[in-house]
């Protein structure tokens, strides 16, 4: 992401003022894109639903029978994806999006940090976590963004570097 050799050329520095408009963006969402690959190289977009606590982490709960789960548990690394929905720019070519460069953890079931995130996901979603919540077949993972980029339009990319993440964190489920 950040780290490329032209990024003096595609990027603005970004001020405190746009990393709060980015976390106000981040705040409207309830699920993510994520991006994985397998071992093999093979990428794979899927969704899913997310709660965050205050560990400025983005919290999953995926089921062993997608491709995304399998891709995770051997390659931990994702990006994920925030955009603009269409029906709310004037030009899609411009769309409002904050992507992150993330790792994915596991999560112990039933441990205490798995029953707090699944009692937030129970508050956010509602009764289908009753569902969910027994099903052995999930995993809950914990992405830890690394860094973020918020593109506000045409010309107006701004890398949000680890140090700058924590003015993120305000945004949380609890």
């Amino acid at each position: 992401m950040v780290g490329s050799s032209d990024s003096a050329n595609r990027y603005r520095t970004p001020t405190e003022p746009i990393v709060v408009e980015a976390g106000e963006f981040l705040a409207g969402f309830r699920s993510v894109l994520m991006a994985t690959t397998s071992t093999d190289g093979v990428p794979d977009a899927s969704y899913a639903p997310f709660v965050r606590i205050d560990d400025n982490a983005f919290y999953v709960n995926l089921s062993e029978l997608s491709t995304h789960t399998g891709n995770l548990l051997a390659t931990p690394r994702i990006s994920i994806l925030f955009l603009q929905a269409e029906n709310d720019t004037k030009q899609l070519f411009a769309r409002k999006r904050l992507s992150f460069d993330a790792e994915a953890e596991v999560v112990e079931r039933d441990s205490s940090r798995w029953c707090q995130v699944m009692d937030l996901f129970a508050d956010k979603f509602g009764d289908i976590m009753d569902l969910i919540r027994p099903l052995q077949d999930f995993k809950m993972f914990r992405l830890v963004p690394r860094s973020a980029v918020y593109v506000r339009g045409f010309a107006q990319a701004y890398p949000i570097e680890a140090s700058q993440l924590e003015l993120l964190r305000q945004v949380n489920d609890l």
